[in-house]
């Protein structure tokens, strides 16, 4: 090794040293860029939510199923979403998000000033925006026949997404319609075809620290290992769950030993899991892009919670005293 050191001359040493930082400026370029990207969707999703209240009727009139009631091409859309939010987080933020500084460590300034884990932070918000979209579909039509149809093609999306590989897509349409302003929606319910929701929500069940969710996701590694075609490749954790794993692996663990040595075998674990994602956000989405159907699922307005609510309210009426209360409340806002 020290051979091959003493061997690199200054010009290899001043090209090494350019093409790094020629490699850096471009990765700080493609940031920048994703980041003012998401900046105008947010602003686009914004105006169009004010639009919405302003004018609901008028703004109701467009929903998903008029742009495409084809649940896989919907899957892979959404996959596309996702991979690409995800090739945009890079190893350090995991660190960013989570090492604090060693008591062991008498430096007090170490990690003090960490830099905001913001591609992390705006994945985590994709999740939430998308769970909330599918509540919005679902309440928004007026016609039980309707609701039930949006309900079953979402049912079906959630399926596709699962084929696919996409976990964390399938998870946020199952929390949207776990969501109480829809699960209350017993009429619309009744008109549902359930057994492939149930069949879901049997993989996704949080029971045994997600077993069965995990038995899948180490299928689909298996299936990414030895894939043939880049569509097999395709590995989408539900991200909240690799989060808080990695969480619990951090704090759970000493970062020392009671002798004082490193607990290698903690960074270890923590290496491999890390590791893990990077190869899952690398892969290239294979499918063909929709600019339509990005632009809808990316900046569709979606309703709040209490929006949720009075839309729910005015499909099927409130069935106790609790229910009138806040219906009443809700609608004298």
């Amino acid at each position: 090794v020290s051979f091959f050191i003493l061997a690199i001359t200054p010009c290899q040493k001043l090209k090494a040293v350019s093409q790094m930082s020629q490699g850096l400026i471009r990765r700080l370029t493609v940031l920048s860029q994703y980041e003012e990207a998401l900046g105008k969707i947010n602003a686009t999703a914004a105006e169009r939510l004010t639009v919405l209240k302003a004018k609901p009727q008028a703004a109701i009139q467009r929903d998903l199923l008029s742009i495409c009631n084809d649940p896989f091409t919907v899957a892979q859309q959404l996959t596309h979403i996702e991979l690409e939010r995800l090739s945009y987080i890079g190893p350090e933020e995991f660190v960013q998000a989570f090492v604090h500084k060693d008591p062991l460590d008498n430096d007090k300034n170490c990690f003090s000033d960490h830099k905001k884990a913001s591609n992390l932070e705006a994945y985590v918000d994709w999740f939430n925006r998308l769970s909330y979209l599918v509540a919005t579909e679902i309440c928004m039509p007026g016609k039980k026949k309707h609701r039930a149809r949006v309900i079953e093609f979402f049912i079906d999306v959630a399926r596709e997404c699962f084929n696919i590989g996409n976990f964390n897509s399938l998870m946020a349409i199952i929390s949207g319609m776990n969501m109480s302003p829809v699960s209350r929606l017993k009429k619309t319910w009744s008109k549902v075809k359930t057994a492939k929701f149930d069949i879901l929500e049997h993989q996704m069940d949080p029971s045994s620290n997600f077993y069965n969710y995990r038995t899948a996701l180490r299928g689909a590694t298996q299936r990414s290992i030895t894939a043939n075609s880049s569509r097999e490749k395709i590995v989408i954790p539900f991200f909240s769950l690799l989060i808080k794993d990695i969480y619990f692996l951090n704090e759970g663990c000493a970062n020392r030993l009671q002798n004082g040595h490193i607990n290698f075998e903690k960074f270890w674990e923590l290496a491999k899991q890390v590791s893990e994602f990077m190869t899952w956000k690398k892969v290239e989405c294979p499918f063909e892009k929709d600019r339509k159907i990005l632009q809808y699922l990316l900046t569709a307005p979606v309703f709040t919670e209490d929006a949720l609510y009075l839309a729910s309210y005015e499909s099927e009426g409130p069935e106790n005293n609790m229910e009138k209360d806040r219906w009443k409340s809700l609608r004298c806002v």
